[in-house]
Parts: C-alpha cells; sequence; structure tokens
C-alpha cells in the first residue's frame, strides 16, 4: 500500500549454488514456489483494498559463485561455477517461482554478465519446457565508482551482451545510491531500446552497515531520474523501507515516464567494453593471429601449453588494431575443447584484450558452444552453414541465438562449398530467410562469408574468384542490406605463401575493392597490411590484374613481377624498401607516419628539428603534413585501422623526440613567469581511447604558453565537468573517434555554458 506496482519475491538466494552453504539444496524449489506464493497473497490483498492491478517480480540473485572470475589469485584460468551449474540451478529456481504464480522474472543485482547470460539461457528453456513466457527484467549492478561491474563490464557492455533476451527491462540496482548511480544510469538509458529500471540503495552504508539517506533524500534524487527522462520503472533496494517507496511513488507520479527511443539496427558487440558497427568504421579487422590453424607459432604455442606467451600473441593483436579477435583451437594433437575453454577463460582476466569480442571459430560446433559458455561479452560465432541441411542449421542458430552472440555464416550447402557469384548469393539468401523467418536473428547479427578462395593458381577455373566474391557482396548488400559481409583474406593469395610483400599487395588490392563493394569485415593480420597507395605501382597493376581478372595472363604476370619482390637479405626488394632513405626529410617523414616505421624516426625528427627555427615547427610542419596524408588514405579506404593506429605511434614517438626542447625554448622564455593564455582542460570521453589528436593539440597549445589539464581517456562527463569548474577552465578539448564517445558529450553539452573544442582523433 505505499504505493509499489510490482512486489518482489523473497528469493534472492534460493538456489541450488547459494543454499549450499546451509545445506539446504532440497529446500530450493519449496523456497521460490513459496516465496512466489507469499508475494502473491499480498498482491491480492492489497488489489482488494484499492483496486489496483500488482505484479509478482519471481526474484533471481546472482548467487555466490562467478563464473567469469577465478577465485584463485594464482590460477586465472580456474573456475568456481560453470556456465551449466548455473544454467540448472536457475532453472529448478525458475520452475518455483512459475509455479507459486509469478507475473515476471527479476534476473537482479548481476556483477557477472556470464552468470546473466545463465539465467537469460535458463528462463528461455523453462518458458519453452512448460509452454509460456514471462516478461524478463534484468538488473545490472556497478559495484563501486569506476563504472564497471564486478567482472570489468562498462553499462553499454553489459546491454549489448543481454540485449538479445528482448527484456521488458533493463536496468541497475543495489550497490551505489541514487546520485552515484546517475550517470551509469544516464549511459544505459543511452542505447537501451526497452523500458528503464532503477532501484537504487537508500545511499552508501555508514560503518554501522545501516542507510543513512531518508525517504525524503532518496525520493528527491529518484525523482531527478524521471525529471531527466531516465526511467520508466523505479523503487529501492538496500535500506529503502515502506516509507522510501511511498516518498518516491509520490515525487515520480508528476513526470512523464522515460520515451524508448527506436530501434536502430547495428551490430552491437562487447568484450568489457562496446563495439557497435556504426557506418563511421568502414572496415572491421578480425585479427587472425590466435588462430591455429592460421598462426604456426600460436599452434606451436598452444600445443607446447605455453599459454602466457599465447596470451602475448592475443594482447599483440589488439595493440595493433584489432577490433575483434578470432580464437580457433581446432588442431589434431590436442584437446582442442579444452583449449578453447581454458585461453577464452585466460583471456577474461586480462582486460587489455578482454576489451575486445571475440570470435569464437571452430568447424565442431561442441568447441563453439563450450566457448560461448565462457564468454561474457557479445561474441560471433564462426561459423555455421547449410552443409548439413536446414534441421540442423537451423538448431544450431537457434542456441547461437539462445547465446546471445553474432553469427558468421559460411556460404556452403548441401551440395558444396559456393565457388561462383550465382552460388554465392543463392546460399546466402537462403539462409538469410532461415535465419530472419525462424531463429528470430537480426539482420544486422548476421554475417555472410560468401567464401575467398585462391587466385592465380594456374587452374582457370580460379581466375574469377576474386570477382565473384567481390561481386556477390554487392549484391547481397544491395538485397540484404543489414547484414554484413566477412572472409578469410589470407585465402586469396595461398598461390604465394612464402612472399609476404606479394601477398600483403594481394591483400591490400583486394580489400580496397571489396570495401567498395561491401565487405565490412575480415579475418586479417592486424599487424600485417600493406597500404594500397604505397605498393609499388607495378606490383600493384599485376595484383589488381589477377584479382580483378582484366587479363588472361595476369597469372603469369603476376609470377614474373613477384619474384623481384620476393625480399630477403641480397634480394632487390630489399634495397628498393631502403631507397626511400635518399629522399629529403620532409618525405622520409611522411613516409615513415604512411608506413608505420619507427626505426629512423628519432634520428629523422632530430635532423628536422635542426633545420628549423623552433621544435614546433617540425610538428606544425612535415609531421602534421604527413598525417593530413594518413588521414586522406584512411578516408578514401585506402589505409586501414590498424595502419592507421600504427602511424599514430610514429607520431607519438616523433613528438617525444621534440618535447624536451620545447620545455627548454619555454623555460629559456620565462617558463611558468609568463602571463598563461589561458587554461585548457583536456580529455579524450568515455567510450574511446584514441588520444593522438588531443596530445598533438596539447603539445601545440602548450608551447604557446595555455595552461593544459590533460585528463587521459575513457573520462565520464562528470568528471570532466567537475574538473573544469574545480579548476575554472577557459576552454574544454574533447577526442573523439567513435560514435559511443560523441553520444556521450553530447548528453552533457546544454548543461555546460563554456566554449568547448572538439578534436576527432
Amino acid at each position: 500500500m505505499a504505493g509499489a506496482d510490482i512486489l518482489e519475491t523473497n528469493t534472492f538466494s534460493s538456489t541450488r549454488i547459494a543454499q549450499a552453504d546451509y545445506e539446504m539444496e532440497g529446500a530450493v524449489y519449496d523456497m521460490n514456489r513459496d516465496g512466489a506464493r507469499l508475494a502473491r497473497r499480498a498482491a491480492i490483498r492489497a488489489e482488494k483494498e484499492d483496486g489496483r492491478r500488482r505484479f509478482v517480480a519471481g526474484a533471481i540473485g546472482p548467487t555466490n559463485r562467478t563464473a567469469s572470475i577465478s577465485p584463485d589469485v594464482n590460477n586465472p584460468g580456474f573456475r568456481a561455477v560453470s556456465f551449466d551449474e548455473l544454467r540448472t540451478a536457475y532453472g529448478e529456481q525458475i520452475d518455483g517461482l512459475i509455479d507459486g504464480g509469478a507475473d515476471i522474472i527479476l534476473i537482479e543485482t548481476i556483477f557477472d554478465t556470464l552468470n546473466a547470460k545463465a539465467a537469460i539461457f535458463a528462463c528461455e528453456e523453462r518458458f519453452a519446457a512448460k509452454g509460456i513466457h514471462l516478461p524478463v527484467m534484468i538488473s545490472g549492478t556497478i559495484t563501486d565508482l569506476s563504472g564497471r561491474t564486478l567482472s570489468g563490464q562498462t553499462p553499454s557492455a553489459f546491454w549489448n551482451s543481454v540485449s538479445h533476451a528482448n527484456p521488458f527491462t533493463i536496468g541497475l540496482n543495489c550497490a551505489l545510491g541514487a546520485d552515484a548511480m546517475r550517470p551509469h544510469l544516464q549511459e544505459l538509458s543511452g542505447v537501451s531500446d526497452t523500458f528503464i529500471c532503477a532501484y537504487p540503495n537508500a545511499g552508501l552504508p555508514n560503518e554501522f552497515g545501516q542507510y543513512d539517506e531518508t525517504p525524503e533524500m532518496m525520493a528527491a534524487q529518484v525523482e531527478g531520474f524521471a525529471r531527466e527522462g531516465l526511467v520508466n520503472i523505479v523503487g529501492g533496494c538496500c535500506g529503502s523501507t515502506p516509507d522510501h517507496i511511498r516518498a518516491i511513488a509520490d515525487a515520480v507520479s508528476k513526470h512523464k515516464p522515460r520515451q524508448v527511443p527506436a530501434h536502430t539496427p547495428l551490430m552491437s558487440l562487447s568484450g568489457l567494453e562496446p563495439f557497435v558497427l556504426s557506418k563511421d568504421i568502414p572496415f572491421v579487422n578480425v585479427g587472425e593471429r590466435t588462430n591455429v590453424t592460421g598462426s604456426a607459432k600460436f599452434r606451436k604455442l598452444i600445443t607446447a601449453g605455453d599459454y602466457t606467451a599465447a596470451l602475448a600473441v592475443a594482447r599483440d593483436q589488439v595493440e595493433n588494431g584489432a577490433q575483434v579477435i578470432d580464437v580457433n583451437m581446432d588442431e589434431g594433437l590436442i584437446d582442442s575443447e579444452k583449449a578453447m575453454v581454458e585461453f577464452l577463460n585466460l583471456i577474461a582476466a586480462e582486460p587489455d584484450i578482454a576489451r575486445v569480442p571475440v570470435m569464437i571459430d571452430s568447424s565442431k560446433f561442441e568447441i563453439i558452444e563450450a566457448g560461448l559458455k565462457c564468454v561474457q561479452g557479445k561474441a560471433i560465432v564462426n561459423s555455421i552453414s547449410l552443409k548439413e541441411g536446414e534441421e540442423k542449421f537451423l538448431a544450431q542458430a537457434k542456441l547461437v541465438r539462445h547465446y546471445g552472440a553474432a553469427v558468421v555464416v559460411m556460404a556452403f550447402d548441401e551440395t558444396g562449398q559456393a565457388d561462383s557469384y550465382e552460388r554465392k548469393v543463392e546460399i546466402c539468401t537462403r539462409a538469410y530467410k532461415i535465419l530472419t523467418e525462424q531463429a528470430g536473428f537480426p539482420p544486422e547479427d548476421i554475417i555472410f562469408d560468401p567464401n575467398v578462395f585462391a587466385v592465380a593458381t594456374g587452374i582457370e577455373e580460379h581466375n574469377n574468384y576474386g570477382v565473384d566474391f567481390i561481386e556477390a557482396t554487392r549484391t547481397i548488400r544491395q538485397t540484404m542490406p543489414l547484414v554484413h559481409i566477412s572472409g578469410g583474406v589470407s585465402n586469396l593469395s595461398f598461390s604465394f605463401r612464402g612472399n609476404e610483400p606479394v601477398r600483403e599487395a594481394m591483400h591490400a588490392v583486394f580489400l580496397y575493392h571489396a570495401i567498395q563493394a561491401g565487405m565490412d569485415m575480415g579475418i586479417v593480420n592486424a599487424g600485417q597490411l600493406a597500404v594500397y597507395d604505397q605498393i609499388d605501382p607495378e606490383l600493384r597493376e599485376a595484383c589488381e590484374d589477377v584479382v580483378l581478372n582484366r587479363r588472361a595472363d595476369g597469372t603469369e604476370r603476376l609470377l614474373e613481377v613477384a619474384e623481384r619482390f620476393r625480399g630477403g637479405p641480397g634480394k632487390e626488394a630489399k634495397a628498393q624498401d631502403l631507397s626511400w632513405r635518399e629522399w629529403s626529410v620532409e618525405k622520409r617523414l611522411e613516409h615513415a607516419l604512411v608506413n608505420g616505421i619507427t626505426e629512423y624516426i628519432d634520428a629523422d625528427t632530430e635532423e628536422a628539428r635542426q633545420a628549423a627555427a623552433r621544435p614546433l615547427h617540425v610538428i606544425e610542419g612535415p609531421l602534421m603534413a604527413g598525417m593530413n596524408v594518413v588521414g586522406d588514405l584512411f578516408g578514401s579506404g585506402k589505409m586501414f585501422l590498424p595502419q592507421v593506429v600504427k602511424s599514430a605511434r610514429v607520431m607519438k614517438q616523433a613528438v617525444a623526440v621534440l618535447l624536451p626542447y620545447m620545455e627548454e625554448e619555454k623555460r629559456l622564455n620565462g617558463g611558468d613567469e609568463r602571463k598563461s593564455a589561458g587554461k585548457v582542460l583536456m580529455a579524450t570521453v568515455k567510450g574511446d581511447v584514441h588520444d593522438i589528436g588531443k596530445n598533438i593539440v596539447g603539445v601545440v597549445l602548450a608551447c604557446n604558453n595555455y595552461e593544459i589539464i590533460d585528463l587521459g581517456v575513457m573520462v565520464p562527463a562528470t568528471k570532466i565537468l567537475e574538473t573544469a569548474i574545480a579548476e575554472k577552465v577557459d576552454v574544454i578539448g574533447l577526442s573523439g573517434l567513435i560514435t559511443p564517445s560523441l553520444d556521450e558529450w553530447c548528453m552533457w553539452r546544454p548543461k555546460w555554458s563554456a566554449r568547448v573544442l572538439t578534436c576527432r582523433s
């Protein structure tokens, strides 16, 4: 009677796993059934008194174990509970709640998203078994001011991981008071296309474990959520009493509920952080080096059990620009399923790797499924196909969907792989209808791989394979515009294995044309991509003749040219590679930036400094000119993100050479005694880690006597505003390359009156 519309059952810890501490496993079903019955009885009593319908939410807590974190600091791959153990325990709990009369299943206080995914999976299983479907509410918890769950996910990554459940609500509860919850709730509200539910604690507990916020204090804060249009359902968690609920209900009654935004059909993946494939990202690089079938080095490490070194390979892929990492353990000499599980569990303990989504890659579906049970983020499955018929394809597709993953579909069917344009389009169209009409897949979560085959093999029938892929890509994207196209790019150049310069050139040429046709993903070695415009013109033309099948003698001509570019000690290619060292220092700096070459950058930067009137002129002159070339090439699709990342590293190294000289110049000219030209606060906005543009602007402004306060990367808007006010800054400079970071600032811009300088890294 305090004003609540939804009554939550007192069954938070009523799972076999949690009750094992009390040897009460045998009472779990009764606890949940009777808990729901008691809540139903209270709801009926309230309905009789005021005539208003009340709903019972069957509460499912996270258990006292985590599936994503090892309890043993000496063994990060160990897990105290498995996905299947959680799924079974949650299933038993759900049965009791349903049988007791729950209207809603509430999966709450989620500190580990993998636990929540097991609960979601159990819901689907039990709903199907009982022939019903109840609304599901999902509520995570941010455990501290870091803005992440205990298992490390941001609110946006959390949403991407569980959105496949199509929940009635998504939201946050517990851990924090309303005031501390606000920025995280705002982030969740900004990305979710369903109702938002928030029920915070009555502040943070004091030293005696009590909650000090009065009903009036808590209601005023929660009313702010409603006033700003952030929420649809509100309530109270720890420390809240009937008086708190009454005050909250009165406070929010005068405000309209949040308007649910329209669904934006973009592939939204996640590791610890979200990755949204928007139009701002022309091509997704899937790192291939953590694939035992594609990397001899990685295969040897896994076979030898050297997982520490294998993790270093994954880290290198991410550092070199891979936005997704492909993990494949299909090796006959190892237990592939065990290796997949162990490696994915180890990755989860490495935040710099786990921040990106994983592509779980295997020719055996049981290995794929084992991998899906290890990742809390939204992964990609690679792959399923129609090669064993529609029934098996549909069953696997439904399982992938239940685990919340996107899917790669190979262009295979019962008669074999698609090797022609017509077959590629036919099979992909057939698979699309099954996935969208029977398996419930959103089109944006479908990735077609129309098969990249080797060209220049000497077999005439293979000559058009590159063209067939490119044209099939064009047709598929036109007829099914929300899907994505990927491919194993290295397959194309199989005929030239051992000649890496030629292979890299073939890949760059192929990608340049395939991306224009609509290919937006690819499994590539993120550290080895040639720049299209930097390929020797003769080699580039020969590669295009082969890839585009422009000449009958294309293979013979490429074979002839290839020998001159094989490289290695004493070969002509090595001399050609160093010929740029004879150019002017300005052109050498540009060449180093475009090609990501660090070996000579210190010496060349120093040479340029000695020739310049001021060290700052080197940044404003040849270095910025080189970065402008990089920007133009990236914008035209002739460079890819991993190459841009390498260019940024070269730029940073060059600036580091100049910084001591600029500091000395500043000291000689009066240093801090000169009047400051102004105070500038700079930061890379939350949602992004790109900072090269911000750093360059900071250096230039500092050399012109501006005082710079640099907050670093992934900075939330609240910290930016608080620091700006405290430091009384004149200008705020924000760096943001990807859509989530720009959206983060847009939410706060109307509240701040200072001049804003937005930098795109």
